[in-house]
This record gives structure tokens, sequence and C-alpha cells, in this order.
């Protein structure tokens, strides 16, 4: 999947700002970014339920949204908002969604029998999908989107009404469908959900101002995260805020996670706690992609992709 200088405007608005974009088939690659940052409007784009206002889109060697009507029996999408027939059965949804496909009926009972196993439902394919929980929700809307095997599935913010553990199940699903050859474009705005995926694209007021894997996205900021150790943690925050140079200053415990704009290290810290009269210990921190995301949507320092 290949991006070019794509745009999309609502009147004066600019939801998505002059984006370019590789997706390597065979892959987990997440999309990263706060609430309107313009995620849902690229993954609209990229499936061709949205027309963008300038640049190219080529998915599955098709050009979108010229060949949208071609690239949409290829594809799987789910949603944030469960969107399944609540009133109908776990069965039933399958059945009616096998039809909408156009699958042949032996394929889609031997596609309904497989998922049904696979996805832990073969004891509650009668329940209705209204009575079941978020969890199993979830996985019932996964289900649905692979029904017909697509080759690429994009999932929009699809673990956001989730608990931890349905989560941790439900990426498993993700990397088994990547083992046997799906490509997978993920939005999300939990760090631990982006630092699974093999690569990563963060977006902030519809432009991309990040891409890389995770590690290469931390290492990018070497020398720029600092822990302080202080006994008046509140106090020392306050006077490292007001430090030239400092995105960032998060307490976590009873400690201090600094982010620098620069690698210039913790001097500048130290001078600065003891001017105010307050003893600490500064020492580096390995970058984690919390950092990242700080970084590239306040400092906008780390590199995208076209600049690395």
């Amino acid at each position: 999947m290949r991006a070019r200088g794509v745009s999309r405007l609502f009147g004066a608005l600019k939801a998505v700002d002059d984006i370019h974009l590789d997706v390597p088939r065979r892959q987990v690659y997440g999309f990263l970014g706060p609430n309107g940052s313009g995620k849902s409007t690229t993954i609209r784009m990229l499936c061709g339920l949205l027309t963008p206002s300038a640049g190219q889109i080529e998915v599955l060697g098709l050009q979108i949204p010229e060949q949208a009507e071609a690239l949409r029996s290829r594809i799987g999408y789910m949603t944030q908002k469960f969107s399944l027939f609540e009133d109908l059965s776990v069965r039933e949804n399958l059945e009616f969604l096998a039809a909408v496909y156009d699958l042949p009926r032996a394929r889609a009972r031997q596609r309904i029998e497989v998922l049904l196993e696979q996805y832990r439902f073969q004891d509650r394919q009668k329940q209705l999908a209204g009575t079941m929980s978020g969890g199993q929700k979830q996985r019932l809307a996964l289900a649905a989107a692979v029904l017909h095997e697509p080759e690429l599935l994009f999932l929009d913010e699809p673990t956001s009404a989730v608990d931890p553990e349905s989560r941790r199940d439900f990426w498993e699903k993700l990397f088994e469908l990547a083992d046997a050859g799906t490509t997978l474009l993920v939005s999300t705005h939990y760090m631990d959900e982006a630092e699974r995926c093999h690569r990563i694209a963060i977006l902030d007021h519809g432009a991309l101002v990040a891409d890389g894997t995770p590690a290469e996205l931390t290492a990018r900021l070497a020398g720029r995260t600092l822990v302080v150790e202080a006994a008046q943690p509140r106090q020392a925050a306050r006077v490292l805020s007001d430090c030239p140079g400092v995105i960032s200053v998060a307490q976590i415990g009873n400690s201090l996670r600094v982010l620098r704009a620069d690698d210039e290290g913790g001097e500048a810290l130290t001078r600065a706690l003891e001017a105010a009269g307050i003893t600490a210990q500064v020492h580096p921190q390995a970058a984690s992609l919390e950092d990242v995301f700080v970084a590239a949507t306040r400092g906008r320092a780390v590199d995208t992709a076209e600049d690395a």
C-alpha cells in the first residue's frame, strides 16, 4: 500500500495534510495519534470509502478511489463501534455477511465453522450478539471482518471499549492473521498496542510526524530522556517545566520523566534544581514509545522516514 501527497479537505479544514505512506505486506502497521489527528480519515481514504482532495493512493496494485469497487472484495474493515446486528445470533451474523460477500454456500459453511472454533464461539453460536460482552463482540467483529479471507485488513481503534485481557487476546489473533499472510493497518491510541506493531506512523493535526519501527523511533531520541529522583517531585516538576529545551515533565510514582528537545544531558537540569534549593539525582533513561509520541506531537523533533 502506497500513498503519495494525500490530503483531505472538509471545507476550510485540512483533516489530512500531504501524507506519504508505505505499508509493507504481511505486517501489522500501526496508526498512532491524538483524537482528531486524521487517523480515521486516512484509513477511509486508503480503503476507498472517502475520496482524497489531492494525492495518489495504490492499494494491492489498484488505484484508489478509481478502482475502489474491485478493492472491496479483497479487504476487511473493522470499525471502533460494534456494527453487526445485535438482534441476530453469532451464526446468523456470519451467515448474513457470507451472503453479502457472495461466498458460495459450501465455502461459507466451511469458513463459518472454522471461525466459530477459531474465535471460541462454538457454545455461543445461537447467542444474540447484543447480549455479549465487549470482548466477545470484538472477537465476533474480527471474525466477520476476515470471513472472506481478505488480503488487507483495516482496524479503526478496534480495542477502545474492552478490558486489557481481551486486548491481549485480540492482538494474538492479529499476529496469527499476519503470519498467515494478511496485511493489517491498525489505528490506536494505546502505547502498549503501538509497541506491538511491526511499524508505526504517528499523525498529528493531519500530518505524518513520525514513521518507523518502534526500535528505530525510540533510538532517534537517544540522550533526550532523563529520570529525576527528588524528595519534592511536584516542586521539581515546576522548576524543570520552565527550563529551556524541556518538552515535557511527567511524574511516574516518585520519579520524574523528562523529555528534552536536545541531547545535552542533565547538567542544566541539575543546576536549575540546585538554584531552586532542590536536591535531586538526574540520570539518562532509554526512550519509550510514549516519549516518541510526545516528541512527535509536541516537539516535532522525531524525523519521518522520508527525512531519516
